[in-house]
């Protein structure tokens, strides 16, 4: 649906895109995530043609909308964007909002009150936007991107504004909504939680560059480099030695290997706090809780001072001051030693 190659932006001496590559396949959801400044917004802002590229190429749906010589203007990409904020049409009730880009013949077929109902707005349809909450708000600009079968939808960090709770809410029954329509989406964020729990593929931008590009599963457990896993979820990097082709040592003892250990040496490797749980032993000592009532994470110290942290499910968790034992669960992705 979506392949653009090569992208520059700049704007004067700040390069904002740097020969960036990525492909969207039909009915898919890609999550472009990085921190702020990195270059997400301005390749949504170029995908949709707000902005011109300065080199590369954009192809949507089999046709060239960006390259050398050629600008397709926003209005005749047909994309549809949905904002941080939903900017609906204050004086527009809700169908007239989300009907706004259908031509007479969809609004009378039905096309409004379904995707309404895609979002869970069905019997919405004539209150107006001071009507609703601010979840219902960005429920009415999703309607509105979909209602038009756009070819692609661009989300840019559409639950920002919300609290925690809805936010949870709203990301589970709008990628519902995308999937329900065969809609194909992107999905621009800098949460990590929310890349992982919508995306099928997230690609991970730093500088400029989309450093990883894969399935959300993927990107987390075999990240590319430290800077990915410490980005993408809690990373420990701990010092190893490569045992042989399949396993290296660590504190924690001698660990199998994801992947090709490459040359001997000395490596780090990345743990999840998920893969270390609590023993009987002296390995470790407990320094500090953190209860998020569906788990605790741990702050824990080796005998040489490192610090780890584990998660641990249910509220049973061994006390500040105890001395614990750690199993390590799964494998371990290894990086050479900085």
């Amino acid at each position: 649906m979506l392949d653009a190659q090569g992208l520059r932006k700049s704007y004067g001496p700040v390069l904002a895109l740097d020969a960036v590559d990525l492909t969207v396949e039909k009915g898919d959801l890609t999550a472009v995530l990085g921190p702020s400044g990195c270059g997400k917004t301005t390749l949504l802002r170029c995908v949709a043609g707000f902005e011109r590229v300065d080199a590369g190429t954009v192809t949507l749906d089999g046709r060239a909308v960006a390259a050398a010589g050629t600008h397709v203007p926003p209005h005749r990409r047909h994309v549809t964007v949905v904002p941080q904020e939903g900017a609906l049409f204050p004086h527009f009730s809700v169908r007239d909002n989300v009907g706004y880009g259908l031509d007479r013949s969809a609004r009378r077929g039905g096309r409004v009150d379904e995707v309404l109902a895609l979002v869970g707005l069905d019997g919405y349809a004539d209150r107006m936007p001071h009507q609703l909450s601010g979840g219902q708000q960005q429920r009415v600009a999703v309607a509105r991107a979909l209602a038009p079968r756009p070819p692609l939808v661009l989300l840019d960090e559409p639950f920002s504004a919300l609290d925690a709770t809805l936010r949870t809410d709203l990301r589970r029954d709008i990628r519902a909504a995308l999937r329900a329509d065969g809609a194909t989406a992107i999905l621009v964020t800098h949460d990590q939680g929310e890349a992982l729990s919508m995306a099928d593929h997230i690609a991970v931008m730093r500088a400029g560059r989309i450093v990883q590009h894969g399935q959300s599963n993927q990107v987390y457990e075999d990240p590319a480099d430290p800077w990915i896993a410490e980005f993408v979820g809690e990373a420990m990097l701990l010092p190893a030695t490569i045992a042989n082709a399949t396993t290296v040592d660590t504190a924690l003892g001698r660990l199998p290997l994801r992947g090709a250990a490459g040359a001997a040496g000395r490596v780090r490797v990345l743990l999840r706090p998920e893969q270390l749980s609590p023993t009987d032993g002296d390995l470790a000592e407990v320094t500090r809780h953190e209860y998020h009532g569906h788990d605790t994470l741990l702050g824990l110290r080796l005998a040489d001072g490192t610090p780890l942290l584990a998660r641990v499910m249910g509220q049973r968790t061994p006390p500040v001051g105890a001395s614990i034992g750690l199993d390590v669960l799964g494998a371990v992705r290894a990086y050479g030693d900085a």
